[in-house]
């Protein structure tokens, strides 16, 4: 293959001098998305990516695989309120999951169906929250990928709205009072009221009443603290406790405060901080009991839950329920009292695999376990507020697409409450968790997925992410399944920064630490060669958003050990990631430019600044969201002009622009062009036979 004729973009003689170190950024013109240059460098990538990928082989086969598999459809975990039941689905041949609602004789009406908002499928539904009654239902939609929620009202017995849109809800939780006329929610301060540049920032806690102008609502919180921090706020089910949590960005860290509204008015609540200024994540749930359940990774990096009185909740207080585990994460819990014995549920990842334990609800014994499907994921425990003996929980593994899975404490029994909606045929698919040992000597684990028909090295496909206490758990995926299916081997390693080893495992790879998440995906490729499922001519990586600065790294420190990589979304250029998107959110994770020692840190690994001219580097497919309001699309023009100028390979580096949509949901055809277009550019690049 001849050398791909690139875009010409220049190179600027910019250079910055931070804390006395010069740093070149000879790209900084494509950081401005709107500029003429920018633009038409960015038509001729597009016209560049088509020429390339559009008349690979196998293209249509694997387009309508993918259309198979995705035609599963989806079901979600029920949430009961007042005898009504809500959960969304995605039936065979539906864009997007819609929210549905079940009234108490069998009714099922759709509440919010993003399709009937807007047909063109670039709107989605970005989360819901029925009151304590089931009469309404809060819900936020965002348009073109941005994730600017938009905050509605509807009634549920009829779907007819209530009241909307507020504004700059994004990532807003709503808690709702009893009666269904007032909640606590999440909203940023009006753009003129910050300063310029600061519009994603400034959130605070409002107490809004149904019907009334947002303007008039009142401030409950925020106000004088960090610009970065979220906010999250929930109200018990009898009505009597608000909660209250901040974090500092995507910190791993929480202060947690609470107030009793039945001594002080919702309007003011006498907030009394139940942990502030301490470096763990808390969160507090008070039962239909009146104890406090304190979900804490406080003194227990592997998670503990506690109990406490919520009238004295303070930490020396808390008596251990469930206990720290030495292996497993514990990560859910739900609590069934409608029985002689009421008992509590505890989920728990173990080394990324999930269990369900039961334990006695007053002292925490353990009584037995939830049996499951097999090696998989479970989540999303669900019970009735009234209290009950019935527990839903979804399940899902490499192989099976997620379903919902009713427990029954009387009689210990587990069934499937709601299947997919859709049928699909799955070829039979191995999986094995196979360990390995990364650079300084620590035990990673990783899971292989490939046909048991199948020997040899094959094409394969190494997955990571890394970062951010998110665990990369086993889960139904069309993509992962059409690779498979194909002959290749698909890995997906449990990297340092995950929490699937819990907090410790996450801070091993955050910060100064961040190197061990690109020593964890090196051995993990050495692992996958020295195991014979592939060699290095015929071994992908692929990453999104964390993940792809993940593959960034990866491919400038061992460009020889990888054919290709699929970088999606990505943060490529860490010295100046703070100043766009929500890049002020992450700097605890990372680290801040504006600090020295932390600039060296950033400066180490930074993908952007360690291209190297002269380089072969591997084939490169970037896939960038025009939308998204997370991480600038800048990094991913930025890198792509890089490579593209300093690559000595034949193997292209290419760029994909995709307009109205952003960092998260999608639309189900758009997921499969985007699956269409970097599989087959994977497959072409390391000898997938897709025909």
């Amino acid at each position: 293959m001849s050398r791909p004729t690139y875009p010409p973009a220049h190179r600027q003689d910019v250079v910055d001098v931070l804390h006395g170190r010069e740093v070149p950024d000879p790209y900084r013109w494509l950081e401005d998305r709107d500029s003429a240059a920018t633009r038409a460098w960015l038509e001729a990538q597009d016209a560049l990516f088509h020429a390339t990928v559009d008349g690979l082989p196998g293209r249509d086969r694997l387009r309508a695989r993918l259309t198979e598999l995705l035609g599963a459809g989806s079901v979600g975990t029920p949430v009961w309120r007042g005898g009504r039941l809500f959960q969304t689905r995605r039936d065979p041949g539906q864009e997007h999951a819609v929210l549905v609602t079940t009234d108490p004789d069998g009714t099922e009406r759709v509440l919010v169906d993003p399709m009937a908002l807007d047909d063109s499928g670039t709107t989605t539904l970005d989360g819901w929250q029925p009151d304590k009654e089931g009469r309404r239902v809060a819900y936020k939609i965002s348009r073109g990928g941005d994730e600017e929620s938009l905050l509605y009202v509807l009634d549920a017995a009829t779907g007819a709205p209530v009241e909307g849109p507020i504004d700059r809800a994004r990532y807003s939780s709503v808690a709702w009072l009893p009666g269904g006329e007032a909640y606590y929610y999440v909203r940023r301060l009006p753009p003129e009221d910050v300063p310029e540049g600061e519009d994603q920032y400034h959130r605070r806690v409002y107490l809004h009443r149904v019907g009334a102008d947002p303007a008039d609502d009142v401030e409950i919180f925020g106000a004088g603290r960090d610009k970065t921090n979220y906010y999250g706020a929930s109200v018990s089910r009898d009505g009597r406790w608000l909660t209250i949590s901040a974090s500092q960005g995507t910190a791993p860290r929480n202060d947690l405060w609470i107030a009793d509204l039945a001594a002080s008015p919702p309007e003011k609540p006498a907030l009394r901080a139940v942990q502030e200024g301490v470096d763990a994540g808390t969160g507090l749930y008070v039962g239909r009991d009146g104890r406090a359940y304190v979900f804490t990774d406080r003194d227990a990096p592997r998670s503990r839950l506690c109990v406490t009185d919520p009238s004295d909740p303070a930490p020396e207080t808390w008596r251990d329920l469930i206990p720290q585990d030495p292996e497993a994460v514990l990560t859910d819990f739900a609590i069934l009292d409608d029985l002689d014995r009421p008992v509590l549920l505890a989920a728990w990842t173990r080394h990324a695999i999930g269990e369900i334990t039961v334990h006695d609800l007053a002292s925490g014994e353990r009584l037995g376990t939830v049996p499951t499907p097999g090696l998989g994921s479970v989540g999303g425990f669900s019970e009735r507020p009234e209290g009950g003996h019935e527990a839903w929980f979804s399940y899902t593994d490499n192989v099976t697409p997620a379903r919902v899975l009713r427990y029954d404490a009387r009689t210990g029994e587990t069934a499937t409450w709601a299947a997919p909606p859709g049928t699909v045929d799955v070829s039979r698919i191995e999986t094995k968790q196979v360990a390995y040992t990364s650079r300084d000597g620590t035990t990673v684990r990783m899971l292989v997925m490939a046909r048991p028909d199948a020997d040899g090295p094959r094409p394969a496909v190494l997955y990571g992410y890394g970062g951010f206490n998110v665990p990369l758990t086993p889960g139904y995926s069309a993509s992962v399944l059409a690779w498979v299916e194909a002959g290749g081997v698909y890995a997906i390693a449990n990297l340092r920064g995950g929490s699937e080893e819990g907090e410790e495992w996450h801070r091993a790879g955050m910060r100064e630490h961040k190197q061990n998440v690109f020593d964890d995906c090196h051995a993990a490729a050495e692992a996958l060669v020295a195991g014979g499922w592939t060699t290095p001519d015929r071994l992908a990586v692929s990453g999104g958003s964390n993940g792809g600065l993940l593959v960034g790294a990866v491919l400038t420190q061992r460009p020889e050990l990888y054919r290709a990589v699929v970088c999606s979304a990505p943060l490529l250029d860490m010295v100046r990631y703070e100043q766009f998107g929500l890049g002020r959110t992450w700097n605890d994770e990372y680290g801040t430019a504006d600090d020295p020692d932390e600039l060296e840190w950033l400066l180490s690994y930074s993908p952007y600044h360690h291209v190297r001219k002269g380089v072969a580097y591997p084939a490169v497919l970037f896939t960038v969201f025009d939308g998204d309001t997370r991480v600038d699309p800048l990094h991913g023009r930025k890198m792509c002009a890089a490579l593209q100028y300093a690559t000595a390979s034949d193997a292209p580096v290419l760029l994909r622009n995709e307009e109205q949509v952003g960092h998260a949901a999608r639309s189900v055809s758009r997921s499969v062009d985007l699956m269409t277009d970097t599989l087959s550019f994977l497959a072409a690049q390391t000898g997938l036979d897709l025909d």
